[in-house]
C-alpha cells in the first residue's frame, strides 16, 4: 500500500499536460478537408504567439517537476508502485505487443480500402488482403520479419497515389513497428533488447512530426472546431489549436526522456487519445488503436535505463535545452522539406473544396461528402 500511495503522490504531475487544451487528439486528415501542397503558415507566426509559449511553459513545469520527483525517494517508490501495477503486462509484453499489432491489421483489413491508416484510401482490393497476410505472419516468430517488411512495402506502395511529404506522417511509426517485428525474433541479445525502443522512438517521432500541422496549417482544424465546439472547452480556436500542438509535441518528446517522465507522458497521451474515441468514433479508435496500445506498453515498461544521452538527461536543466533543440530540428525539417517539395507558393489543388462549416449531417464537409485525399483522383466520390 505504501508504494501505491507514493504512486498517487507522483501521478498528479500527469494531470498538468491533460489540463492543456487537447481533450481529443483526432488526426485531422481523417475528418476534415486538407491540401498538403498548400503553403504553410510561417513559423514566425507561431513564435510570436503568446499561447504557444504559455503551453511550452506549462509542459516544462510538468517535466521538471516530474524529474525532481523522480530523483527523490518518492520517485523511486513511485516507480516501484508503477511496476507492481503493470507487472502482469510487463511479464508478457512481447505477447501483448504482437497481439495488438496483429489486431490492428485485422481491423484495417476488415475496414478495407486503405493503406495502413484511414486517410490513405485505395480502390485496390489486394491491399486489404496483404494486411491480412501481415496479421497472420505476426503469430509465428519465424514469419514476424516478413510482417515487418510487409509494413514497409505497403508504405512504399502508397507512394503511387500519395505525395512523399504526406506519407512522412506515417513513416516513423511504420518503421518503429516494423523494427520491432524484425528485432523480436533475433537470437542476438543486444539487438533484440532494442525492440521496445524501436516502438517508442517511432511513436515519439510520429507524434512530434504530426503535431506540427497545428502550427503550419491551423485552418485544417477549423471545420472540426466549428462542428464540435465542445472540443475547445469554450476557448477561442486560435488559442486552442497552438496549445494543442504544444501538448502533442512535448508529450511525444517526453516519451524519449527518463523513465518516470516517459511513463507519465504515455499515460497523459493515452488519456488524450482515449478521449477522442467518443466524439470521433470507430474510425478514430481503429486509426489510433495501435498508438494507444503502444502507449500502454510504454507506461508498463519496467526498464530504468535511458537509451540515448543518458548523462545529459539526468539533469533537470537539460530538459528545456533538449526540447528547444528538438523543436528547432523538427520545425526546420518540416518547413524546409515542404519548401523543397512544393516551393514557396505551394501547389494547392483547386478542385478540392475547403470549408469551415457543415453543409449537412450526411455531408459535413461539402455536398460531395468528406474529402480525404490530396491526390488519387479515382478516390474522390
Amino acid at each position: 500500500m505504501r508504494n501505491y500511495y507514493c504512486v498517487l503522490r507522483a501521478i498528479p504531475a500527469v494531470a498538468l499536460p491533460t489540463l492543456l487544451p487537447l481533450p481529443a487528439e483526432a488526426h485531422v486528415k481523417w475528418f476534415a478537408p486538407y491540401i498538403v501542397g498548400a503553403p504553410p503558415q510561417p513559423i514566425s507566426l507561431t513564435l510570436v504567439n503568446t499561447w504557444f509559449w504559455a503551453g511550452i511553459a506549462l509542459v516544462l513545469l510538468f517535466f521538471v517537476t516530474t524529474r525532481l520527483v523522480e530523483i527523490s525517494p518518492i520517485g523511486a517508490r513511485a516507480i516501484v508502485g508503477l511496476n507492481r501495477a503493470t507487472d502482469p503486462l510487463w511479464s508478457r509484453q512481447d505477447d501483448y505487443v504482437r497481439s495488438i499489432i496483429a489486431a490492428f491489421f485485422l481491423a484495417i483489413f476488415a475496414v478495407g480500402g486503405v493503406y495502413l491508416t484511414p486517410d490513405l484510401k485505395t480502390p485496390a482490393e489486394w491491399v486489404s488482403w496483404m494486411q491480412l497476410l501481415i496479421a497472420c505472419c505476426i503469430f509465428s516468430r519465424r514469419t514476424m520479419p516478413l510482417a515487418g517488411v510487409g509494413i514497409v512495402a505497403l508504405w512504399v506502395l502508397a507512394l503511387r497515389d500519395y505525395d512523399l511529404f504526406h506519407l512522412f506522417d506515417y513513416l516513423a511509426l511504420g518503421l518503429g513497428v516494423a523494427g520491432y517485428l524484425i528485432l523480436e525474433p533475433l537470437d542476438h541479445h543486444k539487438l533484440r533488447e532494442r525492440r521496445f525502443e524501436a516502438l517508442r522512438w517511432g511513436l515519439a517521432i510520429a507524434l512530434m512530426w504530426s503535431s506540427l500541422e497545428k502550427f503550419a496549417f491551423p485552418s485544417w482544424f477549423y471545420p472540426l472546431v466549428v462542428e464540435k465546439p465542445f472540443l475547445t472547452f469554450g476557448m477561442p480556436r486560435d488559442v486552442f489549436i497552438p496549445m494543442a500542438g504544444v501538448t502533442e509535441f512535448t508529450l511525444g518528446f517526453g516519451l524519449l526522456w527518463t523513465p518516470l517522465i516517459r511513463r507519465l507522458s504515455a499515460i497523459a497521451l493515452l488519456v488524450i487519445f482515449t478521449a477522442a474515441v467518443w466524439p470521433f468514433g470507430r474510425v478514430d479508435l481503429i486509426g489510433h488503436g495501435l498508438i494507444m496500445a503502444i502507449l500502454i506498453a510504454v507506461a508498463a515498461d519496467h526498464r530504468t535505463g535511458v537509451d540515448l544521452l543518458t548523462n545529459f538527461k539526468r539533469y533537470s536543466v537539460s530538459i528545456p535545452i533538449g526540447l528547444a533543440t528538438v523543436l528547432v530540428v523538427f520545425c526546420t525539417a518540416y518547413w524546409g522539406l515542404h519548401l523543397a517539395f512544393y516551393g514557396a507558393n505551394g501547389q494547392p489543388r483547386a478542385d478540392i473544396p475547403k470549408t469551415t462549416h457543415s453543409y449537412s449531417v450526411e455531408h459535413p464537409h461539402g455536398p460531395g461528402g468528406p474529402v480525404h485525399l490530396e491526390t488519387a483522383p479515382h478516390s474522390h466520390p
